[in-house]
């Protein structure tokens, strides 16, 4: 973007004054140079703009297909997000995914059969045992028992 603030056509004006001087073939290279550097610039900072742009919608695109969301949402996340990342895009999926349907997925853990088979019998191995609490507790019962039908009862009630 230029920050100059006159025309072409004040140039011819300025150049008038200045033939004068040893000097003035030099200031229209100078000039003109500037603006090739000008018209340069614009045309770079437009090319990065345009190809920001593309990498932004490309990674909301590719994070909308990883999470089976239709790719329309991604129209509505470009608008919010300045910043467009996988994670960010994530983040705003599960804050306002419930706008269009979707939920976020759980991930649940990847266990082998051997190792849900371990886990089984352990379950049923410690799902009987006394534990020390128990344990404490039911001697203080039985020491403290006053008579045998009370006695009886805590017993066959292990």
């Amino acid at each position: 973007m230029s920050n100059n603030y006159w025309d072409d056509e004040d140039d011819d004006l300025d150049t008038d004054i200045e033939t004068s001087n040893d000097g003035s073939d030099l200031l229209k290279k100078l000039r003109k140079a500037k603006r090739a550097d000008e018209k340069r610039i614009k045309e770079l900072t437009d090319q990065l703009e345009g190809l920001s742009k593309v990498q932004r919608e490309r990674t909301v695109k590719e994070v909308l297909e990883k999470q089976g969301v239709n790719s329309k949402a991604a129209r509505l996340i470009l608008k919010d997000l300045e910043d467009v990342s996988e994670e960010s895009v994530n983040g705003w999926l599960e804050d306002n995914g419930d706008l269009f349907g979707y939920v976020p997925a759980k991930e649940t853990p990847n266990i082998s059969d051997e190792d849900r088979k371990a886990l089984r019998q352990q379950d049923q191995i410690t799902e009987g045992a006394i534990t020390p609490d128990r344990g404490q507790d039911l001697e203080m019962r039985i020491a403290n028992a006053t008579s045998e039908e009370e006695l009886r009862r805590i017993m066959f009630s292990q």
